[in-house]
């Protein structure tokens, strides 16, 4: 897993270490619901950080252009970065739920079946409520579905 936080696909990967786990630990002993807590606790602050500085940004950048095209440009790139903070508010409630499952000790279980996500899947995606075979099987047939 980085070490360095970049962006990618509009979602900030954060740096940690990944857990190491000791031998004979139980899944989702303490400190592996601290890594977690601390990571879903990073990304939320980065989050609400690229908040701030949309704000700032759509503050000093407001300008009332008296060319239609510029106007319509500066719009259009508000809207975009709104659309964008929407999806992060959203993001961020989720973190909420999850660092909530956390605190409950429900936290790293199958919501389908019950089974162990997985350590490596959660690093990759902490918000994760599915193993990767249940999510697999949702998207097959959400593709089924959607055809």
């Amino acid at each position: 897993m980085p070490t360095k936080a970049k962006a990618t696909n509009g979602q900030l990967i954060r740096g940690f270490e990944p857990y190491k786990e000791t031998k004979g630990e139980e899944y989702m002993s303490e400190a592996m619901r601290a890594h977690f807590t601390s990571i879903l606790n990073k990304w939320k602050l980065e989050l609400m950080q690229e908040v701030d500085r949309t704000v700032h940004h759509m503050q000093d950048e407001a300008a009332n252009f008296p060319d239609p095209a510029d106007r319509a440009s500066q719009e259009e790139e508000f809207s975009l970065e709104l659309r964008a903070r929407d999806r992060e508010r959203k993001l961020i409630k989720k973190i909420d739920e999850t660092l909530q499952l956390i605190e409950d000790e429900e936290y790293g279980w199958c919501d389908s079946c019950g089974v162990e996500i997985g350590i490596r899947r959660l690093e990759a995606r902490p918000t994760a409520t599915l193993c990767i075979d249940c999510k697999t099987l949702a998207e097959i047939k959400e593709k089924q579905v959607g055809s």
